[in-house]
């Protein structure tokens, strides 16, 4: 066999490697997306748990679509989401004043 072909082979053995460690990795620890169980955040109900709606210009477009939001797929995230189909806390700050005395 010429030093091409070992290439080759050597290139395909370290990819099939590769995607064994990252098969392995990902058993372990698995991503949050749409559809995992891990995930603590319930499903989006904007979006329901996709992460991604109906682009603006495919509302109200005359037939064509696409524009620098969904880059032509006719989809863009969603604003309630953030694109992560899962439902996120909003950070809120509760200020109390105390209730004034009489003197």
């Amino acid at each position: 066999m010429g030093p091409i072909v070992l290439t080759q082979i050597a290139t395909g053995l370290s990819v099939l490697a590769g995607a064994a460690l990252l098969k392995s990795v990902m058993d372990r620890n698995p991503m949050m997306g749409p559809g995992s169980d891990s995930g603590s955040g319930q499903r989006c109900s904007s979006c329901n748990g996709t992460g991604r709606v109906s682009c603006l210009c495919n509302r109200w477009s005359d037939g064509d679509r696409g524009c620098r939001t969904c880059a032509g797929s006719g989809r863009m995230a969603c604003n309630s989401c953030g694109g992560s189909g899962t439902g996120r806390p909003l950070p809120v700050r509760i200020s109390v004043r105390p209730p004034n005395q009489p003197y």
